[in-house]
């Protein structure tokens, strides 16, 4: 996990805006003084069960924390199914209440989410460069935009990614 809370973001993640699944954009202005966990997610991936744990950590801690969900198809091709059929199978499958955004590219490149671009970018948030090398990479943004913290993959929600929340 990097981390490197002290550093003030060269560009406000609070400028930006997130399209969800259902189309509707929410400003990112409308999150100030919550922690966010936003996850570049896939319906077909090994990690896919993670959703259980992300859930559960926002039921729990819903009044500090929101955790959007950002699809993608980037990675082994393990997000295919359209916008409505990846929120039917959150809710289905492992009750997801937390937002979904609309699927997108989370990779380096033209068409990358502008979230994914302000997350991965030194220039923008200040010092983290690595963008998501697989699904279910997660990064943690403080009350007050900051990016805080980049967990891998493997990173369990409800053991590393709640210990760096409540440090």
């Amino acid at each position: 996990m990097a981390a490197n809370n002290n550093v003030e973001p060269l560009t406000s993640f609070y400028d930006l805006d997130i399209t969800l699944n259902n189309g509707e954009t929410l400003s990112a202005e409308k999150l100030k003084g919550k922690k966010l966990l936003l996850v570049n997610t896939a319906s077909n991936c090994g990690y896919t069960p993670q959703y259980h744990q992300l859930q559960e950590l926002f039921n729990n801690h819903s009044n500090e924390l929101l955790i959007i969900g950002f699809p993608s198809n980037d990675f082994g091709q393990q997000e295919p199914g359209s916008d409505e059929e990846i929120e039917v199978f959150c809710k289905m499958n492992y009750g997801v209440k937390f937002p979904i955004a609309k699927k997108s590219v989370v990779i380096r490149n033209a068409q990358q989410n502008p979230v994914f671009q302000w997350l991965t970018d030194a220039e923008k948030n200040g010092w983290n460069d690595k963008a998501p090398d697989w699904n279910f990479c997660k990064y943690l943004v403080s009350e007050d935009g900051r990016l805080l913290a980049v967990f891998p993959s493997t990173a369990e929600p409800m053991r590393e990614v709640k210990d760096a929340l409540f440090k």
